[in-house]
């Protein structure tokens, strides 16, 4: 029998890992690999104060996607998360050979979360994955020599990350996605590889991130 639970707004984040499915990473790599992601996403959670066992987490193989409780501030997932995940995969990558190194891309989104039957479904969702998807973050992760490229909405942007007081938002950027049906801004942050900061373009940024010609 069916089942209704009323919709709540929450953080949605999720990771890909670059180059997963790259036919020289062999099951071991790929296992080691595994266990390193998961690994460093605890010691993340943790070292932001979130606790990770309190959060719903699905394995997508390649990825992780996590649905925070809603009672959970969202200003660490940009604040303090990033860079303590960037640390934990440095950590990781030191320590195995190439197969098994990580590096993410990561998205963040928060919106109303709806329940059924079979778990979980909201539109925000497959926002999230369509930031994750996105040409321009798979491109800032590729050409940046660090191990961690970071997209937020363009709501998280503009209600979480403008107004937070631990992080430069000067040194976003944002970028147009088009993935799928999905037409919007995100903004790009290198967490441990930043972009110089630019208050001339955040100034210039109109609601949404639409950038002013």
């Amino acid at each position: 029998m069916g089942y209704e639970r009323p919709a709540v707004h929450r953080t949605i984040f999720a990771v890909d890992v670059e180059g997963y499915g790259d036919p020289r990473r062999t099951t071991p790599h790929r296992l080691a690999l595994r266990e390193g992601l998961y690994s460093a996403l605890r010691r993340a959670f943790d070292d932001a104060g979130v606790p990770w066992a309190d959060c719903r987490n699905e394995d997508c193989g390649d990825g992780v996607f996590v649905l925070v409780p809603p009672e959970i501030p969202k200003g660490p997932f940009v604040e303090f998360l990033p860079n303590a995940l960037a640390v934990a995969l440095h950590r990781h990558n030191l320590t195995h050979d190439a197969g098994a190194r990580i590096r993410l891309r990561m998205a963040l989104h928060a919106g109303e979360i709806a329940y059924d039957d079979h778990g979980v479904t909201a539109p925000s969702i497959n926002h999230s994955f369509r930031l994750l998807e996105a040409p321009p973050l798979k491109e800032a992760l590729k050409t940046s020599r660090g191990v961690l490229a970071l997209i937020t909405s363009a709501w998280f942007f503009d209600e979480v990350v403008r107004h937070s007081d631990g992080l430069d938002p000067t040194t976003f950027r944002p970028v147009s996605v088009a993935v799928k049906e999905t037409r919007t801004t995100g903004w790009i942050s290198l967490p441990d590889r930043p972009f110089p900061a630019d208050a001339e373009l955040l100034a210039t940024a109109g609601p949404g991130g639409t950038v002013a010609p």
